[in-house]
């Protein structure tokens, strides 16, 4: 369930329920709304000439249908999977460019994919969790609520974390339910990826503010560790759920809880290292010494993953829309609403390459499998970088 190694080997190489579903659009306009396109938006600084500090080629490109949503990219070894908004989810080889396999899931979709490289699970608008083995569909459940959040496969099971905070294992062979765990929380949720991943034989979930851990046998609750609490006087106000993407270097879990903060958890002690004040929409990236993220007036922040105290912040992409960052070598990988790709140094912040895709805006946060920055757009361009 550990797959932590693989994305830092590809890292080295480049340096050495009705009430709960109305609320969650009204909270996403809500906290996305500095994103939504106006004659009265404030406009981006121009970002000058792009003076080339590492050099990136455009290695390939392919298309899919457009994506709606920002629906997560899904790394599985050299291969990412990319699910688009109408139904399609594809399996590329990051090394090539080429297609693996292209599956039609039968529905829009309202998560990403989720794999374990054999298995690859997806959850769409009307509320079925459907498993394609090899592109083709094995089997579809249907599921009580929605679910934003996509689905983890591992350990031959798929876990789903819906709308209604609860987890709910299923057998990734033949859709056997194996068992439901349900909390209650609060009762708006964003409709947004949240946090749901394993460590060792540790399922992790992302409920309200806090990081809860979970036996994958069973379901039963081990710990929770808060990294936000609900403040405020109304259902929106006081909404703290924990946004993906998250950061997990050896045993240590950092997340973003929505315009809240920022902390990390000592996963094998079940405790809250830190947590820092951050008014962000979206996930964070990390490496050993540092956290990233991206506000939502686009100011790019990096933290002491140890203590949490801030290193540097940038405000030269203000308004800008950033995605969620990648940890890339000694770089900080982020895209923007005008499909523009950038990478800044991982010390400090400055300038490193700017690179352009399709215009249409980067749909999620960029990955990187087999040595190839892969990059996504609204418009459905999917576009592999390499080092020159």
């Amino acid at each position: 369930m550990n797959n932590n190694a693989q994305r830092n080997q590809g890292s080295r190489v480049w340096v050495t329920a009705q009430r709960t579903l109305l609320a969650a659009a009204m909270v996403t306009a809500l906290g996305g709304c500095a994103w939504l396109g106006s004659s009265k938006a404030p406009k981006p600084a121009d970002l000058g000439p792009n003076v080339v500090n590492l050099p990136v080629r455009q290695a390939w490109t392919l298309r899919v249908p457009s994506l709606k949503d920002a629906l997560r990219v899904h790394v599985q070894g050299d291969n990412v999977l990319v699910a688009s908004s109408d139904g399609t989810v594809v399996s590329i080889n990051a090394g090539n460019g080429r297609e693996n396999w292209r599956a039609q899931a039968g529905k829009g979709l309202q998560t990403g994919a989720g794999s374990d490289g054999r298995y690859a699970a997806v959850v769409t608008t009307g509320n079925e969790l459907v498993v394609l083995e090899g592109g083709n569909k094995l089997w579809a459940k249907n599921l009580n609520t929605s679910a934003f959040t996509a689905p983890l496969v591992a350990g031959g099971r798929v876990f789903v974390l819906a709308a209604d905070r609860s987890v709910t294992a299923f057998d990734a062979q033949n859709g056997a339910r194996l068992w439901t765990q349900k909390r209650d929380g609060e009762p708006l949720v964003l409709r947004q990826q949240g946090v749901l991943q394993a460590h060792g034989n540790t399922l992790l979930a992302g409920l309200s503010g806090r990081l809860v851990a979970l036996n994958p046998d069973n379901g039963a609750i081990e710990w929770e560790s808060p990294l936000a609490a609900p403040r405020g006087t109304n259902d929106v106000e006081r909404l703290v759920d924990l946004v993906g993407p998250a950061s997990r270097i050896d045993s240590v879990v950092c997340a973003r809880a929505f315009q809240a903060s920022v902390g990390c958890v000592d996963v094998n002690r079940g405790q809250t290292v830190w947590a820092q004040t951050a008014k962000g929409a979206v996930g964070i990236d990390g490496d050993a010494e540092y956290v990233f993220g991206t506000e939502s007036n686009g100011i790019v922040q990096a933290w002491s993953r140890t203590d949490g105290a801030k290193q540097w912040s940038v405000d030269r992409f203000q308004h800008r829309k950033l995605t969620a960052p990648l940890v890339l070598g000694r770089s900080v990988v982020t895209g923007d609403e005008s499909g523009l790709v950038h990478m800044l140094s991982r010390n400090d912040g400055s300038h490193l390459n700017r690179m352009n895709t399709d215009g249409t805006g980067v749909a999620a946060a960029p990955v990187v499998a087999a040595n190839t920055l892969v990059v996504v757009t609204r418009g459905g361009g999917i576009f592999g970088f390499r080092p020159d």
